[in-house]
């Protein structure tokens, strides 16, 4: 294959436009996810981007920007989730199942019943090869926040994810710390929202730290390797996408679902390999 070929994706505006969406929304993105894999808020993710969908249709339709309503839209989640959790006899998971497909199921409604012209693919699904220069400097700005707080905050935050009661102990502010990282989960989804949409969103945000989890167990290196498995998974899913003639977002995700099962099973023979040598000593 000539060196021609393998150049031609970054020749085009919109492929150059996808990677640099790719390289800004990855550092934010991959952070978030270490605290959300160890503080067992994959469900949470999935059902915070589901539920921003009514607030940035609302959002769209009274001329706001798409990151109020969605922020308002993802901590009315988290409130009503909380609430009905202390207040019933209901798990957290079944309660977040029961609200992100109520607010899923009404912004759903509020699309078809409000004529826009925005497509609902490029909600759901995104539209990385759509990315203009507004959605370059709206995911930017985000990223970067969400960044700095992370970065700033990060043993706070570590501790809170860890044990919330020993970080109450210690004088934190937890309950700024729980809406601050839902804050910054809601935010995110807005920077990702016109690269990979709603849907495929969560993938993104659990991805990159699972497969940090499993390489190592330092988390201060958790943070460095999930950014670069989120950086090279996006960069590699929107080039292969462009011979493979497929949709970048849903190839992001299989190349961070085959990144996934490579380390997992490597995991796997490790520890059958210590197994089989404990059982030769003893």
């Amino acid at each position: 294959m000539s060196i021609e070929t393998l150049t031609l994706p970054f020749q085009f505006v919109f492929m150059q436009n996808a990677f640099f969406i790719c390289l800004i929304i990855s550092p934010s993105a991959a952070l978030l996810s270490c605290y959300l894999v160890l503080k067992g808020w994959a469900l949470m993710g999935d059902a915070v981007s589901h539920s921003v969908l009514p607030g940035v249709v609302l959002a769209y339709v009274i001329g706001w920007p798409l990151i109020i309503g969605a922020l308002i839209a993802g901590m009315l989640c988290a409130l009503a989730s909380g609430y009905v959790s202390q207040n019933s006899r209901l798990k957290h998971d079944t309660v977040l199942g029961i609200i992100f497909s109520a607010m899923f199921g009404i912004g759903l409604i509020l699309y078809i019943s409000i004529p826009t012209n925005v497509h609902l693919d490029h909600i759901l699904f995104g539209n990385m090869l759509g990315i203009n220069e507004t959605d370059l400097w709206t995911s930017g700005v985000i990223s970067l926040c969400v960044c700095a707080a992370l970065i700033i905050k990060w043993k706070d935050f570590l501790l809170h994810c860890f044990d919330p009661a020993q970080a109450h102990v210690c004088g934190l502010h937890v309950r700024l710390l729980h809406y601050g990282l839902l804050s910054a989960l809601s935010l995110s989804i807005v920077a990702v929202l016109s690269a990979v949409g709603l849907i495929l969103a969560i993938g993104i945000f659990i991805a990159p730290g699972a497969i940090a989890f499993l390489i190592t167990r330092q988390f201060h290196m958790m943070l460095l390797i999930s950014v670069i498995v989120c950086i090279f998974s996006m960069t590699i899913g929107v080039y292969a996408s462009f011979y493979l003639n497929s949709a970048p977002a849903p190839t992001i995700i299989l190349v961070f679902t085959i990144l996934f099962i490579l380390f997992f099973s490597r995991n796997q023979i490790i520890i059958a390999r210590l197994a089989h040598q404990n059982n030769h000593t003893v």
